[in-house]
């Protein structure tokens, strides 16, 4: 353990923590259509009103992050997915303005209505295709990127791209079980088994296809003894989605969420395995890309004060709106 293994699981972390909060409400965008106009649709938006925008600071905090402690790895990889980090962005501005514009302009609410579903595919899809173009590989010469424009478009990260929407719309389903009552929830029930088959779905062709992308890949999962500590993530992701379809077949409330998170976590823990030590798979390590040690240093004493501040008004924001939501916007 050093400085630089230190900042590597720091960013991780905050990568996982903007999955797990704003990957349910880009869910929620994305099942948006398939709620009624009226209540079941102001339940939903009302079950992330208070806390999207907040949750976004953990991209932020990411990027920065990325930037700051290994602005190698951000000088090559932002070059390679510029299209799809673009669209990503105009995605959340969308989304965004959608949001605030539906209360205050009922007589177009139809239209914001599908602004906020097709920023929030938007999205989702362009992060799973930028961590698809990651694990393909980018092109690097020197200490630059060496690819096309297009070198992030490819089948398999279009197959990334629509298992992280189809994992978006499983969170954000299973965030609306949790949240709303009713026909919304009746809903949402419904739409959290048909996401949770799709994402498992997706997740097993994405397994299989990843180890024959590169050398590395099929040696770290297949090959011993490192297949002995990698054959425990699919087992306990069988584990996982047997117990998330047993509790939305009980209509539990809370633990369909927490499972789809716990999916969400394996899938990192699958990544990692591929991945580690590298931060641009075969050509760049984490040490390779990392920044002096004074930098590591004196970031490490701004994030230790910023972190816990972070997570203390993030945990008293969804403290403060626990419980379920009613149809009544916040404004």
């Amino acid at each position: 353990m050093d400085l630089t293994v230190l900042w590597a699981f720091l960013i991780a972390f905050a990568v996982f923590a903007y999955v797990v909060m704003d990957g349910f409400d880009l869910g929620i965008g994305i099942l948006f259509p398939r709620f009624a106009p009226g209540e079941e649709r102001d339940q939903a938006m009302n079950a992330i009103a208070p806390v999207w925008d907040g949750n976004e600071t953990w991209l932020v905090l990411g990027g920065g992050g990325l930037m700051a402690a290994f602005p190698l790895a951000y000088a090559v990889i932002l070059p390679a997915t510029y299209p799809l980090i673009v669209a990503m962005l105009l995605g959340l501005v969308f989304r965004g303005v959608a949001f605030e514009f539906r209360w205050r302009d009922p007589a177009h609410r139809k239209y914001w209505d599908f602004a906020f579903f097709a920023g929030s595919l938007i999205a989702a899809l362009a992060q799973g295709m930028t961590l698809g173009a990651l694990l393909q590989g980018i092109e690097i010469e020197g200490r630059a990127y060496a690819g096309s424009w297009w070198d992030w478009l490819s089948p398999y990260t279009l197959l990334t791209g629509v298992g992280v929407v189809a994992g978006y719309a499983l969170l954000g389903a299973c965030w609306l079980v949790w949240k709303t009552s009713g026909s919304a929830q009746g809903h949402a029930y419904r739409l959290a088994v048909r996401a949770a088959i799709a994402t498992l779905v997706l997740l097993g062709a994405v397994s299989l296809y990843t180890p024959f992308l590169d050398a590395q890949y099929f040696q770290r999962w297949f090959t011993m003894p490192s297949f002995f500590i990698a054959s425990q993530v699919p087992l306990l992701t069988a584990i996982t989605a047997f117990l998330l379809f047993r509790s939305l077949a009980k209509r539990r409330e809370a633990a369909p969420f927490f499972l789809a998170l716990a999916l969400f976590l394996l899938g990192m823990a699958g990544l990692g395995i591929s991945m580690w030590p590298y931060v641009v798979p075969d050509t760049l390590t984490i040490w390779d890309a990392a920044a002096p040690e004074r930098s590591q240093v004196f970031m490490l004493i701004g994030i230790a004060i910023t972190l816990p501040l972070i997570l203390a008004y993030t945990g008293w924001a969804y403290w403060v709106f626990r419980g379920k939501v009613g149809t009544e916007g916040y404004h």
